[in-house]
């Protein structure tokens, strides 16, 4: 039996990517919990705070979760830059698409920073929030793929028709996320729940979320009826149909305790964004044996012989 391993540089590459979905997702999840701890404002300059880059006198709870969110924003920067530098350096031994993707997610990246910048100057308009969520996800998907991509090159696990649905159920769980975005910045739930206004935008989420959830789940059982497909990614496919009971019971709870624990609606965006992260990842996982990317083969039992 053979183990397929794609080059050293893809392989880095791939690593190092993986660490960046990583830090995406963490940076997804303290936007949120910046934004339900009303923080968002905490620093009232960009790209310092209070005038430095450590605010040691005025550090308190806020305004350490708007200074740690730039932080992070900050590192993913760097580290995208990074990786874009070395896809151009080993050019010739990488997949050509490979440095125009990492030359795209470092200009999202610069937008995603000066949608930042525009939040705090302009305090915290709805729409600017909601656009700043739409390039978060977007990176926390591309990325996601492009990690899959570098460690298993190859052909699609799935074959096209079933690509397509995956990518209708990815799309689908970014649109719901970014309504409950919208939800979220105007303050519909607490507004609805406390003064009876603006339900009709938080009946939309509620009611929205029941067709997108089964469009998951349907893409999740259509999967598994692909024998190939439900043998070696069952992991992904069973963490999918988590996410989304999880997903639902989360916001039903939110709703009923009239959005007072924060950790609840947190924990919601952390929910959407693994499911982002995960129905990309799955969508662009390829089957590990393509040709073009000089894969490496390695017998198995050589390999355990040297691990050992």
């Amino acid at each position: 039996m053979q183990v397929i391993y794609p080059p050293k540089p893809l392989f880095r590459l791939g690593q190092l990517a993986a660490h960046v979905v990583v830090a995406l997702i963490a940076l997804v999840v303290i936007g949120g919990a910046t934004r339900v701890m009303e923080a968002g404002l905490a620093c009232p300059d960009w790209p310092l705070c209070y005038g430095s880059f450590l605010p040691g006198r005025q550090m308190n709870l806020q305004v350490f979760l708007e200074w740690f969110h730039r932080l992070d924003a900050f590192f993913v920067g760097i580290v995208l830059i990074t990786q874009f530098a070395f896809s151009l350096y080993w050019a010739k031994t990488l997949p050509r698409w490979l440095p125009w993707i990492y030359g795209f997610l470092t200009l999202l990246v610069s937008l995603q920073g000066f949608l930042g910048a525009l939040t705090v100057l302009q305090l915290l308009p709805s729409l600017v929030v909601m656009a700043h969520l739409v390039v978060a996800f977007t990176l926390v998907a591309i990325m996601s793929g492009v990690t899959q991509q570098l460690l298993n090159p190859g052909k699609s696990i799935f074959p096209t028709w079933l690509r397509c649905f995956g990518f209708l159920s990815l799309f689908a769980v970014i649109a719901q996320s970014l309504l409950g975005s919208r939800v979220a910045t105007s303050w519909a739930a607490q507004r609805c729940l406390d003064f009876g206004e603006s339900c009709n935008l938080l009946g939309l989420h509620r009611v929205s979320a029941i067709p997108v959830s089964l469009l998951v789940i349907l893409f999740v059982i259509v999967s598994s009826l692909q024998r190939d497909v439900f043998t070696k990614q069952w992991p992904y496919l069973l963490t999918i149909i988590f996410l989304v009971i999880s997903q639902i019971l989360l916001g039903v709870l939110s709703v009923h305790l009239r959005m007072s624990e924060p950790s609840l609606i947190i924990g919601h965006q952390l929910i959407a964004c693994l499911l982002v992260a995960v129905i990309a990842a799955l969508n662009f996982k390829g089957r590990g044996n393509d040709d073009s990317s000089q894969s490496l083969y390695i017998n198995q039992s050589t390999l355990e012989t040297c691990h050992g």
